[in-house]
């Protein structure tokens, strides 16, 4: 197996899960204290690979270039299909939404204070919209061209970021516990959502071919970096902020405010908000690219530059009219984006390999576990579902 291959397909697994979501992760576990944080961080990444293992599982009985849609109608029937179909396009647009919210923010901020404009914070969401929506109508290369240059900047600034940040750290924020044990519950949909990688699989099954081997190891390895580096990002947020300081900061500007007035040094803030910009803007390119290309090949549209335009109003309208009504609404959005992705990460997976399991008996890879493995991962989707469900009728407090 070529190791190049091998070593850029666990970049992809990494480039998709290091993004926008990890903006949201102070915020959503600002109350639980950085022990208790790590364990469920620890916990929602071992879930998610076990689940991608499953999907590895599904995979080597079907051909290289299967898609989810695919294997969805070859082993669960139409219905099967529809479910993961619709899915995806929740998941699509929650995330968009997200990040148009998030980077609508970080836009009307520094309009506000570089220029002391007074304008509202829907034209924020619109400017980010037009100006990402375009690069995506223009093409997938556009998209590919951009995206290279912004994500070496990310990882130019998330490194300057903790560089800076590490040695701020104060030891008495690290071991406070929990200010409220719904919280635990509640940080759930966010901190898994920030884990979602799945959306990737079929392609690098498409880039690897079938070597099951290889795809375990990049898999397991591809998706660890992230949970390094989220590590490391609550280290440095949560040992420099209190968490009084994170509970007090409703979003993302709000954030990068307390840092900058705790520390004194606007570098540092600077550098968080750099980042910010730039996690928001390669997620929203991946992410919104995945949607227009799943909408054009839903609608049957062209190349044709009317057709173009009418996919990218489908494609960007709806999560920009969530952004218009709920300018603030970053987390919120990650939040119900949980809901498709549990369906996605978790409930497909489960179902497609318990009925591939049934067809093909005992042969090739299997994920350890067994049934009881399954009925565990199951029941952990379940509990993120109804931990959103409590927070949309206010039975459980709201983080961030």
């Amino acid at each position: 197996m070529n190791k190049s291959k091998i070593f850029g397909s666990m970049l992809i697994i990494a480039g998709t899960t290091i993004g926008a979501g990890m903006l949201a992760l102070p915020l959503a576990s600002s109350g639980l204290g950085f022990g208790v944080a790590s364990i469920i961080m620890f916990l929602i990444w071992s879930l998610m690979t076990y689940t991608a293992l499953l999907m590895i599982e599904v995979h080597q009985f079907a051909p290289a270039d299967a898609t989810l849609h695919t294997l969805a109608y070859k082993l669960l029937g139409r219905k099967g299909q529809l479910i993961a179909s619709f899915s995806m396009m929740f998941l699509f647009y929650a995330l968009c939404a997200a990040y148009i919210a998030g980077g609508g923010e970080q836009i009307h901020s520094k309009l506000t204070s570089w220029f002391e404009l007074d304008i509202p914070m829907q034209l924020g969401a619109i400017l980010f919209t037009v100006l990402i929506g375009t690069v995506v109508a223009i093409g997938t290369r556009s998209v590919d061209m951009i995206n290279r240059s912004l994500f070496s900047l990310k990882l130019i600034a998330l490194v300057l970021m903790l560089f800076l940040l590490l040695p701020h750290i104060s030891v008495d924020n690290l071991v406070a516990l929990p200010v409220h044990q719904g919280l635990v519950l509640a940080s759930l949909p966010v901190i898994f959502t920030s884990f979602g990688f799945h959306g990737s699989i079929p392609s690098i099954v498409r880039y690897l071919g079938k070597d099951t081997k290889a795809l375990r190891w990049i898999i397991v390895v591809g998706s660890a970096l992230p949970l390094a580096v989220y590590l490391l990002w609550m280290l440095a947020s949560q040992g420099v902020l209190t968490q009084n300081d994170l509970m007090g900061s409703q979003s993302l500007n709000g954030f990068i405010g307390s840092l900058s007035r705790l520390l004194h040094d606007p570098m540092i803030a600077n550098t968080v908000s750099i980042f910010a910009d730039l996690a928001l803007a390669t997620s929203f390119l991946g992410v919104s690219l995945g949607l227009y290309d799943f909408i054009s090949d839903l609608l049957k549209r062209s190349a044709k530059p009317g057709h173009r335009v009418q996919v990218a109003l489908v494609t960007f309208m709806p999560p920009l009219g969530f952004a218009m009504f709920y300018p603030q609404g970053f987390i919120a959005a990650l939040g119900y984006a949980a809901f498709a992705l549990v369906v996605l990460a978790i409930f497909l997976p489960v179902a497609m390999v318990s009925t591939q399991r049934r067809q093909v008996g005992l042969g090739g890879y299997r994920v350890k576990g067994g049934a009881l493995g399954l009925a565990l991962v199951t029941l952990a989707g379940i509990l993120i579902m109804t931990v959103q469900l409590l927070q949309m009728f206010d039975a459980l407090p709201a983080v961030g």
